[in-house]
């Protein structure tokens, strides 16, 4: 077995087991989290992505960000680093119009849908970044083609949500998969030809929801739990040692992250 295919095999183990059935969609989109971290990236950038994306913009460059969100991995490079223009690519049309608010001051392109589908029309930037997208990526080489000069990528260092394990055990008596993990993904770009720098950095803590509230019902809702037992997974996450006054998000990249980056 190739490591492209088993990148795609632990990636498909994550599909929701037949014994379960969810009230209600697991795969939650928690859009206040994405739009936290770009405020706080956009106001104070921190991390190995941001520095290594604005060393390969020193000179004029425009910039291609896949899985944009509202632009936490690119748009604090504005103002920053010798940004021309920015195209952001995601699913999310809310979050794509969180991304022009954050994006006044710099020309733009919105591209609404799934990287690689809109690869022909976002074209060939100067630098690619990528932010905490490819454990939703089963085929990594499109990324390799999109850049001039860098591609930047950050993920976390093992699938996020085997954050969740725990609770599946708990709740459903379930052993959810332990991967994949970055050097997974590692394995996988190798056989295509490309071995990126790589480092390793911690996000510091930091609240991301303004209420715990919140961050009990998106976890609730992904371990495919009804409404009622929003308690039982409060008092669970509590056990765990989540902190009410910080409340994490359990699932999208955690604390622990690897950049990878490499030239066009």
């Amino acid at each position: 077995m190739t490591a492209l295919s088993t990148w795609r095999e632990l990636l498909a183990a994550w599909a929701i087991p037949d014994t379960v059935h969810p009230p209600e969609s697991p795969w939650v989109l928690p859009r206040e989290v994405f739009l936290r971290r770009a405020d706080r990236q956009i106001a104070q950038p921190i991390g190995a992505t941001h520095r290594l994306a604005a060393e390969a913009l020193r000179g004029p460059g425009t910039v291609l960000d896949i899985g944009a969100a509202a632009g936490a991995a690119s748009l604090p490079l504005v103002g920053r680093a010798n940004v021309t223009a920015v195209t952001a690519v995601d699913t999310d049309d809310e979050l794509l119009a969180a991304f022009a608010e954050r994006a006044a001051g710099v020309e733009h392109r919105l591209l609404s849908g799934r990287w690689p589908d809109l690869a022909d029309e976002a074209g060939v930037a100067d630098v690619v970044v990528c932010g905490n997208v490819v454990y939703n990526v089963p085929d990594l080489a499109p990324f390799a083609a999109a850049a001039r000069r860098r591609v930047v990528v950050e993920t976390a260092a093992r699938h996020p949500l085997t954050e969740l394990n725990p609770l599946w055990q708990r709740f459903h008596g379930i052993e959810r998969p332990n991967g994949p993990t970055a050097e997974d993904c590692l394995a996988a770009l190798a056989e295509v030809g490309i071995e990126p720098e790589v480092v390793e950095w911690q996000r510091p803590p930091e609240p991301e929801y303004a209420e715990f509230s919140t961050m009990v019902d998106v976890v609730r809702r992904r371990l495919c739990l009804p409404a009622g037992a929003a308690a039982e997974v409060e008092h669970a996450l509590l056990e765990l040692g989540v902190d009410p006054e910080m409340p994490p998000d359990l699932g999208s990249s955690g604390r622990d992250l690897v950049t990878l980056a490499w030239s066009a």
